[in-house]
């Protein structure tokens, strides 16, 4: 028998940066001599959202999540003796997409590359930051104009380069229905490429190649079958859309083209073995299907729900990878769910429903007016808020959380404080010292130059790109980029859609909402106040607000009044709001490990108000070790994603609450 011809495997990715360019640089060199095939980079938060490593805000947070890169000398030594003209490389960056590009661009020059073959993909997505990631800096309309004036750069000077990556990823992650994944990241799109036409920057018959550069990232959840059927009615509107809203007659233009990082929303603390089975379950609905697969593909860890995954764990996700691509028969087969009923139905269903709900958003005025309005964050926190409904209750199982409970003892973890990779705590200190070196020996004059320039031009309606690579050149930081735009543009608090979220959890007499509400109540009445009063608060600049959205809303439902400002708070900004608000106790959620440093700072200052008597909770992706260090400075409680039951949660809020007012135990079963 002939062998059959394989088709081309995705490319592999490893989502990879942490503490410092040269470790992050150490770090991809050794991804790509194990294999992988292409780089995926992952800035730290302070890069994301437009600070400088010594700014207030970004305490903590240096390193954490990713790597930070503040000027043209960080990113010469993060792509070190890798050449970016051979590169593929994918950067998770959008309110600062411009800039990081510019410094790629600067960085290839050097190395002698030809820019105009350069590949790769910047993230820049806006619309998903708004709604669920949180690391946007300016208002909707600013924001829009930067990915255009990217998108009309790139098309014309960095042909290979996908400006922007329709983000449908985290919309899941913020608890989006397929239909909801699908319709968000469609109005997204015709938002980007309306406003793209609309800027007069492409001549007509170019824009076949602006919609060719536009990719898509999205996510892939453990229901196999549904996540498959929902990547080809993606690529099914999408080529309706493009063909008849734009006019593109090509069908090679109108293919979707997207890359996956597969589900780490539903990876579990508890016996995180079975992420392994997720993960490549996940994997295979983005794969298994030829006319809809994914032109990459980046895996999350095993450990992920744990900690910051290290170069092993992250090598057994490439494995995972290889051996499907390089073992299996995957790739040598036509599509293999052509002419199945049973997918034909539900592919046909979710485009039916999801261009039902694109009609509507282009009813309101499209996605930004949709964002402004609260209406799109309101959808996805009520849809959070029902899924974690049905888990509590038993109606959506995960094995090992709520239900298949026993376990026996996990070698993986017999160590858990070794399971994960820490960022050593000095390492900020040597960036933010690093970073003054460099501000110390630029041409200080080029560089103020550079940034008038680029408040001048932002002030005006020109292309903004031309100018931001003046500033990569002249050594400008990426916080005084940020702050040059901030200057012009202003900044923009996204609605946080709590308060219009609709009740999610029955509160009928005998149910477990019912046994706290009537907890709350009472304890209010013993306090002499009207109600019992939360502040829940983000530190830092963790944007990833789901699990404090859903405390805030069902602590709402239990009767507290909440209060709760969004993200990105200094400790002060919190503490100062806990005074005010006169309130019961302080809810941290933190989940970018930036915990040791920021909520220490709260507990600090709350005393030095002479409030050290309201209790404080923390939650978040906190390891044992962390945890205990936590209670000892004087935290009440600690949760972790383990804690799934928020009805409970909000329980044992109001016994801390009992306890630092020296109020009874009070037998309500919670």
């Amino acid at each position: 028998m002939a062998e059959r011809k394989k088709d081309r495997p995705w490319l592999m990715r490893t989502y990879a940066g942490h503490s410092t360019a040269e470790a992050s640089n150490e770090l991809y060199r050794r991804n790509l001599a194990k294999g992988q095939t292409g780089l995926s980079v992952a800035f730290d938060l302070p890069t994301q959202t437009g600070y400088d490593p010594d700014h207030v805000l970004a305490r903590g947070e240096v390193g954490r999540v990713g790597v930070p890169v503040s000027h043209l000398g960080d990113m010469r030594r993060l792509f070190r003796d890798i050449p970016l003209e051979q590169m593929n490389t994918s950067m998770t960056i959008n309110a600062t997409a411009m800039w990081l590009l510019a410094l790629y661009q600067v960085v290839a020059e050097e190395q002698g590359a030809d820019v105009s073959k350069l590949q790769g993909t910047t993230q820049n997505d806006i619309v998903k930051e708004y709604l669920s990631r949180g690391t946007h800096v300016f208002p909707p309309s600013p924001s829009l104009r930067l990915t255009t004036d990217m998108i009309t750069y790139t098309v014309n000077h960095l042909p290979k380069w996908n400006p922007i990556n329709i983000c449908s990823y985290h919309l899941q992650e913020a608890g989006a229905t397929p239909v909801q994944e699908i319709s968000y990241a469609m109005s997204t799109a015709i938002a980007v490429l309306d406003a793209v036409f609309a800027s007069g920057q492409v001549p007509e018959e170019r824009r076949g190649d602006v919609v060719a550069r536009i990719s898509f990232f999205v996510n892939a959840g453990v229901r196999f079958i549904e996540e498959m059927c929902k990547m080809r009615a993606f690529g099914r509107i999408w080529d309706g859309i493009t063909r008849e809203r734009y006019g593109i007659e090509d069908p090679r233009q109108r293919r979707f083209r997207y890359g996956v990082q597969v589900n780490s929303l539903g990876l579990t603390e508890a016996q995180p073995e079975n992420n392994v089975q997720r993960i490549v379950l996940e994997m295979l609905a983005v794969t298994l299907s030829k006319d809809a697969r994914a032109r990459a593909v980046q895996l999350p860890a095993w450990n992920e729900a744990l900690g910051l995954p290290r170069p092993w764990d992250q090598q057994w996700s490439l494995r995972i990878q290889q051996v499907l691509a390089h073992e299996s028969d995957l790739l040598e087969y036509d599509d293999v769910f052509e002419g199945s009923h049973v997918v034909e139905a539900k592919v046909n269903a979710l485009v039916e429903e999801s261009l039902a709900e694109i009609e509507r958003i282009q009813e309101m005025g499209g996605a930004m007016a949709a964002v402004e309005s609260g209406y799109l964050k309101a959808q996805l926190v009520a849809s959070h808020a029902e899924r974690r409904a049905r888990i509590e209750a038993g109606e959506e199982k995960i094995v090992g959380v709520n239900c298949f409970e026993s376990t026996e003892p996990n070698p993986l973890t017999a160590d858990l404080d070794t399971a994960i990779q820490t960022v050593d705590p000095a390492n900020e200190a040597r960036v933010v010292a690093a970073l003054h070196e460099w501000r110390d020996n630029r041409d200080e004059a080029r560089a103020q130059d550079a940034l008038a320039a680029l408040k001048a031009m932002a002030a005006g309606d020109g292309n903004l790109f031309a100018a931001t690579l003046e500033c990569a050149r002249a050594g400008v930081t990426t916080g005084e980029w940020a702050w040059a735009l901030r200057d012009v543009f202003g900044e923009f608090r996204a609605p946080t859609g709590v308060s219009s979220a609709p009740v999610a959890v029955a509160a009928e007499e005998g149910t477990p909402l019912a046994a706290v509400r009537e907890k709350t109540a009472r304890t209010a009445a013993e306090l002499g106040a009207g109600r019992l009063r939360l502040l829940v608060g983000k530190p830092g600049l963790d944007g990833h607000s789901n699990g404090a959205e859903q405390i805030a809303v069902r602590a709402r439902d239990a009767g507290f009044e909440v209060v709760y400002q969004g993200i990105r708070l200094t400790p002060g900004q919190i503490v100062d709001a806990a005074l005010a608000e006169d309130v019961h106790c302080v809810g941290l959620s933190i989940l970018s490990g930036s915990h040791a440093e920021l909520v220490p700072d709260v507990l600090r200052r709350l005393r030095d108000a002479g409030a050290a008597d309201i209790p404080v909770v923390v939650g978040g992706i906190i390891p044992n070790a962390d945890a205990d260090a936590l209670r000892r400075a004087g935290v009440a409680a600690v949760f972790t994603p383990k804690d799934f039951g928020i009805t409970e949660i909000i329980g044992r809020i109001v016994d801390e609450i009992r306890k630092a007012n020296k109020l009874d135990p009070l037998e309500v079963p919670a």
